[in-house]
């Protein structure tokens, strides 16, 4: 704590002069909403930013203290889950380090999604318990920063001058406390600012209803507050669970909405130069409540019209969708939007009916194609929903995806009638990581090979400079350096997994082959594990005398699965029972280990990216928007087996499709092969892969049914149709990898082609073709500024 808490007074003092420089020349900010930002461990980030490391490192040694066991000593943050989260902690870095002014904001959860933990092979719950020592980069704000929200209520009408005026009468209020969480670029003046919104009751204790002796609802106002800000992504299996959702995007929405109002009033008299100060950003679809909220606040607190709010709104917010799933495309109950936020919806119902009388003014009373546009859905049942991917992109100034290929399936697909109409709102920006975090600072070895051959450091804010690589990427001097830096760090590697595994690799030759991310039936983790199962059952058949010519593979998977996602939990078990059979079993020896990673997070990503060797990114054609997992091991070298979807797509543009293991159908194939899977006939190994754990060779046989079941019959994610394909992709795998000159002169190339995806460059992009900013660096040290 006093090393976190010294290098966090560094870190005030470069963000008070931040913001004072930025209320000073008041440039336009943009605000970047997000329900997660998966930051991980900020010690050694924070001293590698501000290039201070050597110098704690040593003091530390005096002190008799190592830094590389005290940065283990630091809980992960936890405030997100997945991709989502670690894209929006890669922006904050970048927008950073590009010094741009920008804030992030989103919600302080107490417990984070759940800590992942493995018993007997099933995922169980547990709360994560982050903060219990408390949080050393974090300034709690209550004394000036706190805004109330409200819910539930009605509305109230009201003559004010000849004009309708509404009032919203809340039923319930909580109060919404900021945390502050400063975010160093790196070589520069500038740290920005990541502000999270904690839920308190408006009244600590309820004393009035104590002393009558009611002592639970002396309690209830502060439970029921702080569980606003309890977890992330609240089980929504339950019509309470779908509603503490419902409420947490509005809490973060509505705080910063008048955060940000507030911000722009102290120094604007009128609206006029809104547009000129503000850009929101929407990462997705759970910030969309920021529409009817700005629209609520602008007219009802400031007393703007309708058009005139209108157009503020739809020249300052902007839209980042990250999925095509349809179950993504989040969509709220009419009847709850009323009940929780009942002025709200009354907007988002005027929003939708303008609409619908310009696309009537288009169309005539072509009211079939019109109600495919609504953002109110109406289902066979009379049920109605809001759309909230509809509302966010008939409101939005753009609208982006975050691959090519994604973007392009928005624009012909999913958003298609949209597109039609406002063709110029919608751009691609493909994803980046931040080449700090995610190279430089968690593969030390690795930056310092690649500076002495480039000749300085200007590549870890210039990655486009890695492409020199590439002559010398046969170079035998190289290749022998980087080898050696890749077995270090493939050791590392290692080390990580037995322990968090309890898994033995002895093996230190055999091949690191990782799938990491979310489980889900559209990344196809299932996939894999058949795949694995298939290798397992050839060395079983293989002869002795023929074993020595296989490739030994340590093949590791991890991530966690939605608590209410039975059948992602199923994988998981798979992948444990495959697991506990192949490992004890005596005829397949080191040839091939299996191991699941439980709980992973940022912290254990830097330390298996830099030594995997090869990476799985073999989403079905046409389901992942991108991925940033692709671009965090192709930059530090690792080959990627895959799938031409989402950033794949580009990623094999860049390093070359020699240097990368394509398999399986297109997106343009997909349609038709699930129209046609009446007629399919499966290759017989995966008949026969599905035989042996039908028939108990790994136990728990009937629990895997439903499982199996999935692939055998409707197979919607085509795991049949690309598993010959995908083994036939490893047999190509394990042929290079018996060549090590080829297999390092591909890893080199991976890396060497990875400039594209640095986030620096995804960040630049957004400033100039949606946000319209300016880097605005600062130039010396600024008087304190509390903002």
């Amino acid at each position: 704590m006093a090393t976190a808490y010294s290098i966090r007074d560094r870190l005030i003092e470069s963000w008070n002069d931040t913001q004072s420089y930025f209320k000073e020349v008041d440039p336009k900010r943009v605000y970047y909403l997000s329900m997660e930002f998966l930051m991980g461990r900020s010690l050694l980030n924070a001293l590698n930013n501000l290039e201070v490391r050597g110098q704690y490192t040593e003091a530390l040694a005096e002190l008799g203290y190592s830094l590389e066991t005290l940065v283990t000593q630091e809980r992960d943050a936890a405030l997100g889950n997945g991709g989502l989260g670690r894209l929006a902690a890669c922006f904050l870095d970048s927008m950073a380090t590009t010094n741009l002014p920008a804030w992030g904001y989103g919600i302080r959860y107490q417990y984070g999604m759940f800590r992942q933990v493995l018993r007997d092979g099933f995922q169980h719950e547990q709360p994560d318990y982050w903060l219990n020592f408390g949080n050393p980069w974090e300034l709690e704000r209550s004394a000036s920063i706190a805004y109330q929200v409200s819910f539930y209520g009605h509305v109230s009408v009201q003559d004010d001058g000849g004009r309708q005026a509404f009032r919203w009468n809340p039923g319930e209020q909580v109060t919404a406390v900021a945390y502050d969480t400063p975010i160093p670029g790196f070589q520069t003046n500038n740290t920005n600012n990541l502000r999270l919104w904690a839920a308190k009751p408006d009244r600590e204790f309820d004393l009035q209803a104590f002393n009558t002796g009611d002592y639970v609802q002396a309690i209830l106002a502060k439970q029921r507050a702080e569980t606003l800000s309890s977890v992330l992504y609240p089980d929504d299996r339950t019509y309470e669970g779908k509603e503490l959702r419902l409420k947490q995007q509005h809490f973060f929405v509505s705080a910063t909405v008048q955060d940000v109002v507030r911000r722009y009033r102290e120094q604007h008299a009128s609206w006029d130069a809104f547009p000129d100060k503000v850009a929101f950003q929407m990462n997705d679809t759970h910030p969309t409540l920021l529409v009817p909220e700005l629209m609520r606040v602008l007219m009802d607190h400031e007393g703007l019209g309708w058009t005139r709010a209108w157009e503020l709104v739809t020249e300052t917010c902007n839209f980042t969708n990250h999925t095509i799933l349809p179950e993504a495309l989040e969509r709220w109950p009419v009847a709850m939007m009323e009940k929780l936020l009942p002025r709200h919806m009354q907007i988002i119902y005027d929003i939708n009916w303008r609409f619908l009388q310009q696309m009537r003014g288009r169309y005539g009373d072509d009211w079939d194609r019109i109600s495919r546009m609504s953002i109110i859905e109406e289902t066979p049942d009379a049920d109605k929903y809001v759309r909230m991917a509809y509302l966010a992109v008939i409101a939005a100034r753009t609208v982006n995806g975050v691959a090519a290929i994604h973007s392009n399936i928005l624009r012909d697909d999913t958003f298609a009638p949209f597109h039609e109409l406002f063709p110029g709102k919608f751009q691609n920006k493909t994803n980046g990581v931040t080449p700090r975090r995610w190279l430089a600072f968690c593969n030390e070895p690795l930056r310092e090979l690649l500076t002495d051959t480039l000749g300085s450091d200007a590549w870890i804010k210039d990655l486009d400079r890695l492409k020199v690589l590439r002559e010398h990427a046969r170079d035998p001097a190289l290749q022998k350096r980087w080898q050696e830096v890749k077995a270090l760090a493939k050791d590392k590697a290692l080390s990580t997994i037995e322990r968090l595994s309890g898994v033995a690799l002895p093996n230190r030759e055999a091949m690191l082959d990782v799938q990491v991310k979310r489980i889900h039936e559209y990344k196809r983790q299932l996939l894999n594990v058949l795949g694995i199962v298939h290798r397992y059952d050839t060395i079983r058949k293989l002869p002795r005398a023929e074993r020595g010519g296989v490739v030994p593979r340590v093949c590791v998977i991890g991530g966690k699965a939605a608590p209410g996602y039975e059948m992602a939990k199923r994988i998981i078990k798979l992948v444990s029972a495959v697991a506990e059979k192949v490992n004890n079993d005596p005829e397949v020896g080191d040839l091939l280990k299996v191991a699941f990673v439980p709980d992973y997070n940022v912290s254990v990503a830097e330390a298996i990216i830099p030594g995997t060797e090869l990476s799985e990114h073999i989403s079905t054609a046409g389901t992942e928007a991108s991925g940033t997992g692709n671009m965090k091991f192709a930059m530090n070298g690792a080959l990627i087996i895959g799938t031409m979807d989402g950033a794949n797509i580009e990623i094999a543009e860049e390093i070359g499709e020699d240097n990368i293991f394509i398999f399986g159908a297109r997106a343009s194939e997909v349609a038709g092969l699930r129209a046609a899977r009446a007629e399919f006939q499966p290759d017989p190994r995966f008949l026969h892969t599905l035989d042996l754990i039908r028939s108990g060779t790994f136990g728990w046989e009937d629990y895997f049914v439903p499982l199996l079941d999935s692939i055998t019959y409707s197979d919607y994610y085509l795991v049949a149709n690309d598993f010959g394909p995908y083994i036939e992709a490893q047999e190509r795998v394990d042929r290079v990898y018996q060549k090590p000159e080829e297999w390092t002169a591909m890893s080199i190339n991976s890396t060497a082609g990875s400039g594209f995806f640095s986030s620096d460059r995804t960040i630049l992009e957004y400033a100039k073709d949606i946000w319209g900013v300016e880097p605005t660096p600062v130039p010396n040290q600024r008087d304190d500024f509390d903002d």
